[in-house]
């Protein structure tokens, strides 16, 4: 079965690769999760948007990782989250919300995947958040937790 990769799958591909698999494992695994579409022609116009989207978000190498990492500990992140009236959150801060703030003031885009939280993030003020560029770079950023107006 011929398919088209829309995620990356671990030991098959990235997004945008076209692969053949097993009836079994595509029909039943890899299209209902959303990881891959049936090939065709048309869907070919798929994998240039695909790629050119994911070429977008991708570090290009250790430099300009260490460009982006600069870029990115200049950033003041401040996370607004539901509190109840005692200041407690409701749920923690996720990666997706981290990455959408960055975003919000100014900074470049980030996959949410490269956002590494030790330790949920539960409570109000300040809190370190790693950010796995590429192998060898990591940006430690401050994030600002605050209560939503």
């Amino acid at each position: 079965m011929k398919l088209i990769l829309t995620a990356p799958v671990d030991n098959l591909g990235v997004a945008g690769d076209i692969v053949d698999v097993k009836d079994g494992y595509g029909r039943n695994f890899l299209v209902p999760r959303g990881f891959a579409i049936s090939w065709t022609k048309g869907a070919e116009k798929q994998i240039d948007g695909i790629k050119r989207a994911r070429d977008a978000r991708e570090i290009r190498g250790i430099e300009h990782a260490q460009q982006v990492r600069e870029q990115l500990e200049k950033v003041e992140v401040e996370v607004e989250v539901r509190t109840s009236e005692s200041g407690k959150l409701f749920g923690s801060v996720t990666p997706s919300s981290i990455v959408t703030a960055i975003k919000k003031s100014g900074g470049p885009a980030i996959d949410k995947r490269a956002v590494q939280v030790t330790k949920p993030i539960r409570t109000l003020g300040q809190h370190t958040v790693g950010i796995k560029l590429h192998d060898a770079v990591t940006a430690h950023i401050p994030v600002t937790v605050v209560a939503e107006a």
